[in-house]
């Protein structure tokens, strides 16, 4: 299964202004954005790391100044798998109440989902004898730009070609020629829209992420890449740089699979002892994942680890 969630989080870092421009105008133009402003990802995991409401990856908790001068959180939240759960705005509120019962801060949650949601406001709500309690919050449904792909394609802004390559990944899943053309146009679509040299860097690491080709189609389509530079003589991405930017993609990922079985071990066990956390910070692929087959029936942390996980 593609991995979209590590891709969708480095963008949330790197682009957050541009994320807000592009699928919340209203709020990006509430901010006064010359004040900076700070990522708060230790604070949102200190609110809800004992939530058991699903993954919660791509989640930013971000603190900005409004237009007024007053302090602002923001959770922007992505749900990026695109299954529909129920539960989600019951994990909205969850989280915006979480976070505001913590750090005494009101929060402005906005929410950018996958198929196959609608967009629009989302609500959870309860009420009982007149008491009413509950969290209405803007959705952005990326399913929704499938209508109008020549918008993104005219679009300057970063976000537009991750929506694409997004779409793309999912449309062109089990059909290796299709994804092969889709990635190639939209590798030239960064070059003809004069990013700077930095950011192309930046979205070719999140195309290739998320729209993954076999090793032999991969190598013919980069050899494509460099011959289109070679014609325009923009040498954006020199051989070395190319397998630097692969080596850090399989990082990312083995990072990603650390992160969902510590999440998953703590919300089951509570807090793991430090040899235990060592374990899984150096663990390959093939052990976290069978770590994690054996989570799923484990009573104890012996039975994920062995015997004596506990010393």
């Amino acid at each position: 299964m593609t991995d979209y969630d590590s891709p969708w989080k480095n963008a949330l870092k790197r682009y957050f202004p541009d994320f807000l421009a592009f699928f919340f105008p209203a709020a990006h133009a509430g901010i006064d954005w010359t004040q900076g402003y700070t990522m708060l990802d230790k604070e949102l995991q200190k609110a809800i790391r004992d939530a058991t409401l699903g993954r919660r990856w791509a989640d930013s908790l971000v603190r900005v100044t409004a237009q007024d001068g007053k302090e602002d959180w923001i959770l922007a939240h992505v749900e990026i798998q695109g299954q529909n759960q129920p539960d989600f705005p019951k994990r909205m509120f969850v989280y915006n109440y979480r976070i505001f019962d913590v750090h005494d801060r009101p929060v402005v949650s906005l929410a950018v989902l996958a198929d196959p949601f609608s967009a629009g406001f989302g609500e959870f709500a309860y009420e009982r004898w007149g008491c009413r309690m509950g969290l209405r919050y803007p959705v952005v449904s990326l399913a929704a730009y499938r209508g109008d792909l020549a918008a993104l394609e005219a679009s300057s802004n970063p976000f537009a070609i991750i929506t694409q390559a997004h779409l793309q990944a999912q449309d062109t899943a089990g059909s290796d020629g299709e994804r092969y053309r889709a990635k190639l146009s939209l590798i030239r679509g960064l070059y003809r829209r004069g990013y700077p040299r930095a950011d192309i860097l930046e979205l070719l690491r999140f195309i290739d992420w998320v729209l993954t080709l076999p090793a032999g189609l991969d190598d013919q389509l980069w050899n494509e890449i460099q011959n289109f530079e070679e014609e325009r003589r923009m040498h954006y991405l020199a051989s070395f740089e190319r397998v630097a930017q692969k080596k850090g993609i399989e990082l990312g990922i083995s990072q990603g699979q650390v992160r969902l079985l510590t999440s998953q071990l703590e919300q089951r066990f509570g807090p793991l002892p430090e040899p235990q956390a060592k374990r899984i910070q150096s663990a390959t692929p093939e052990q976290l994942e069978n770590w994690g087959l054996r989570l799923l029936d484990a009573a104890s942390l012996d039975d994920v680890f062995g015997r004596g996980a506990q010393h």
